[in-house]
């Protein structure tokens, strides 16, 4: 995956945004938090295009991989009927073939692993994006809560009142995160007595992640876990 878009990836996971966006995030806190989404979306969408086409790949390369290995037995066929009748130049032309055909498929299958490598690196990157975003959506969601329950869209820059444990504020590590706690008093996972109540997990309509669930509760059951 190209280092561009490996940055975008931890950025997103980090909750780190650009510098600039410091300058509206007190005048739109949830357009900026909406904005923060989207654009986790996006780099979604670009991490799944490149798998496709890293998983195309590795296709077209397992198909060049299995149609050498035919060629070489079949060869090895004809070497035999070559022989049989006693046409040796035909027979070492075929040995010669396979010796080119067993010279191609280490580096094949060294192909084939890297593209084996970058789908597991890839896949693991859609699902911590996909994992980052329900958390946003889920601190999003409890921010407009909190907005409605006190009758106000915003909070003064300096924070809302209430008492020291409730506040936890710490270093801010990005926009979304920074602007959360700098409006709520909490960080983006952190759930507290100052909510109404706490936020519902959404469904989980990612076939993927329920796929990983369902894997992991098997293996508990099963007693590997």
């Amino acid at each position: 995956m190209a280092d561009s878009l490996k940055t975008r990836v931890g950025r997103v996971i980090a909750g780190g945004m650009h510098a600039l966006i410091d300058h509206i995030e007190d005048i739109a806190p949830e357009a900026v938090m909406e904005q923060s989404i989207r654009d986790a979306d996006a780099v979604i969408d670009d991490v799944r295009h490149e798998l496709g086409l890293v998983s195309a790949n590795r296709h077209l390369a397992q198909q060049q991989h299995a149609n050498l290995n035919r060629q070489h037995e079949e060869l090895a066929d004809r070497i035999e009927q070559a022989l049989a009748q006693e046409r040796e130049e035909l027979a070492r032309a075929a040995v010669a073939r396979q010796l080119d055909i067993e010279a191609q498929i280490p580096v094949l299958e060294t192909t084939l692993a890297e593209y084996a490598r970058q789908e597991g690196e890839l896949q693991g990157y859609v699902a911590a994006l996909l994992a980052k975003k329900r958390e946003m959506g889920e601190a999003l969601s409890e921010f407009r809560k909190s907005r409605a329950a006190a009758g106000a869209t915003a909070q003064p820059s300096g924070g809302p009142s209430g008492s020291a444990s409730e506040l936890r504020m710490e270093a801010a590590t990005g926009a979304f995160d920074r602007l959360y706690e700098r409006h709520t008093g909490l960080t983006g996972t952190t759930r507290t007595t100052s909510l109404q109540q706490a936020a519902k997990l959404k469904e989980l309509d990612d076939l993927v992640r329920e796929n990983k669930i369902a894997e992991r509760m098997a293996k508990i059951k099963a007693g590997k876990v």
